[in-house]
């Protein structure tokens, strides 16, 4: 193999893993799971059957990816947060064939203990906040927090608030990449294209979040 699972780890037949994958204690990773290339499956794990993994996703423990959940590349799941595939479940009722999609888009992060109805959509770089009850879309560097969660403002792609600056140009205080909310109400990036990787320069981090925040009160 070209992944690793550990010994107490079960992979059914039929699961895909892609190259540099890590799988961890007590995983269990179901017949019809796709999973991507360099993954890191913690404690716990769970992915189902229909679920699709991309690559380069850190999954924390005790997590558990239902059939109709699309991860894409590079997405951060802390300890414990919760995905669901069903709004309105019934043991009685089986409901298997009506599984409602949710959609992780690439580089976001749900923090420890936070729920994401099914149904949703995060947006790439999305920062949803431990303990939040997301039950609506949240667009690309969206920043959401509470129960249910609410919007904050924007998030960097290195995970900092964004705050307004000269002609609207918003500075990240650790990468000094630069963005723009468009009149659409769209954020974006000017320096780099949502879909390129970190250069290697940006891709270490050097201080902790406190530090920084300390610094850019």
């Amino acid at each position: 193999m070209d992944y690793f699972v550990h010994e107490t780890a079960v992979v059914d037949p039929g699961a895909q893993i892609g190259a540099g994958t890590k799988v961890w204690h007590f995983a269990h990773i179901m017949s019809g799971a796709r999973i991507g290339k360099k993954c890191v499956l913690g404690q716990n794990v769970m992915v189902a059957d229909g679920a699709v993994i991309g690559d380069g996703v850190h999954i924390q423990n005790n997590v558990s990816v239902y059939g109709g959940t699309v991860i894409e590349d590079h997405v951060f799941l802390g300890p414990s947060c919760v995905l669901t595939n069903v709004s309105n479940p019934r043991s009685e009722v089986n409901r298997r064939s009506l599984y409602e999609k949710t959609v992780i888009r690439r580089g976001a992060t749900v923090c420890a203990n936070a729920t994401i109805v099914c149904g949703v959509t995060l947006g790439r770089y999305a920062f949803v906040a431990a303990g939040a009850v997301v039950t609506r879309d949240v667009p690309d560097y969206g920043f959401v927090a509470g129960v249910p969660a609410r919007w904050k403002g924007w998030m960097s792609r290195h995970g900092h608030v964004l705050k307004p600056g000269p002609n609207g140009v918003m500075v990240c205080p650790e990468s000094k990449l630069r963005y723009r909310e468009e009149p659409s109400g769209v954020l974006r990036c000017l320096d780099l294209d949502e879909d390129a990787p970190l250069p290697a320069e940006l891709a270490t981090g050097v201080k902790n979040y406190r530090q920084f925040k300390k610094e850019n009160p």
